[in-house]
């Protein structure tokens, strides 16, 4: 039953009583009851007339809803079903109205109360990670010089991971008190097995096969190994690698490279030196040493008194590796390359003169905040 108060009054909808619970019943008073509801809704335009309309029509204690479970209740055990069917379909409905009118609501008032003179409402946005920002800026120092960057799963095989990349079967690397493997493997062949990549070497396997070569990349990327958490060491850690495959690569350009990157870094003063080292991936192999730019390589605590840094390793591609992926355009006969990687957790603990790295993973803000 409808009834007009005034022109200006709302309509008031209440919901009549049954006796006739057919179909066609129904249907004709969910058509008044949403017509009704919304001409009622049409007229919010206030806070306190907004509240009326949903007090009408929502309230427990009188509100239409309550009148649609009190119609459910009287239907004979036949009609139940259906009424309560159109019940539950009247209910979303007034409650999607309500919800609606106060958007409608609130939207007016804002618009009604706008200064447009007062100053806009500034979003934080927040600010890099430490390790973020020392990652993008290395990268950013080889894109300058032409590198593309690539990227790769966190969940390699041993293949890529090791067999690739010239590991004979029995390093140390590849038992499992080093390399954190997936479960359930071992019934898999050694290549197949699956783990956590605990370099990011792999990535530049998987570039060459997609790129023949000249190529020329960096692999900046998240990695994992089995080291119990400390000052210096995480099971979990950033790496930076970079590859460069040509005709003609030697030793020079690989020098030359590193020193570009550690003076754009660290300052044109610093200077870089090389030790000989092993890597089962690189022959003639090398560790980088970058003079210290806090003392001027004079010797300081962050040096520990010796005037050098080591950053990671490198040295020219092994033939093996390319062989590994000749039939994709690398005969190792016909070309030559570098590689180095180096820790990016390390290089921005030595930036900033953090001695502890777990305060780089612990979410401190209040530590984070420091490099806003």
């Amino acid at each position: 039953m409808i009834r007009s108060l005034s022109a200006t009054t709302p309509r008031v909808y209440s919901v009549p009583k049954l006796d006739d619970y057919s179909s066609a019943a129904l249907d004709r008073m969910a058509a008044a009851l949403t017509s009704a509801l919304d001409s009622e809704s049409a007229t919010v335009r206030s806070e306190q007339e907004w509240k009326s309309f949903r007090d009408r029509w929502l309230s427990r204690k009188s509100g239409i809803i309550t009148q649609l479970n009190d119609l459910l209740k009287a239907a004979p055990k036949e009609a139940k079903r259906e009424v309560g069917q159109r019940m539950n379909q009247l209910r979303v409905r007034i409650e999607e109205r309500v919800a609606a009118a106060e958007k409608l609501r609130s939207g007016e008032e804002s618009a009604d109360h706008l200064d447009i003179a007062l100053p806009g409402i500034r979003r934080p946005l927040g600010a890099e990670h430490p390790i973020i920002r020392t990652m993008n800026e290395v990268v950013a120092v080889f894109k300058a010089m032409g590198y593309s960057v690539a990227e790769g799963p966190e969940i390699e095989s041993d293949y890529f991971n090791f067999e690739a990349l010239n590991f004979p079967p029995n390093h140390p690397a590849r038992d499992a008190q080093d390399t954190l493997f997936i479960a359930g493997q071992e019934r898999r062949p050694q290549r197949d097995r699956l783990m956590l990549r605990t370099h990011t070497s792999p990535v530049q396997i998987r570039a060459m096969m997609q790129s023949p070569p000249p190529l020329r990349i960096v692999c900046p990327g998240k990695v994992h190994r089995r080291d119990a958490a400390d000052a210096t060491h995480s099971p979990m850690f950033h790496q930076l690698e970079c590859l460069a495959v040509d005709s003609n690569i030697t030793f020079s350009d690989l020098k030359g490279t590193l020193d570009h990157m550690c003076k754009s870094l660290f300052g044109s003063a610093v200077k870089t030196r090389f030790q000989p080292s092993f890597f089962p991936f690189t022959e003639p192999s090398a560790e980088v040493y970058v003079s210290c730019p806090f003392c001027g390589a004079k010797g300081c605590r962050i040096c520990k008194q010796s005037g050098w840094i080591e950053l990671g390793g490198s040295g020219m591609v092994h033939p093996n590796v390319f062989e590994a992926v000749r039939d994709y355009g690398y005969d190792p006969a016909k070309i030559s390359g570098f590689a180095f990687g180096m820790g990016i957790d390390r290089m921005a603990a030595l930036r900033w003169d953090i001695h502890d790295i777990q305060l780089f993973f612990d979410g401190d803000v209040r530590f984070l905040e420091q490099f806003a």
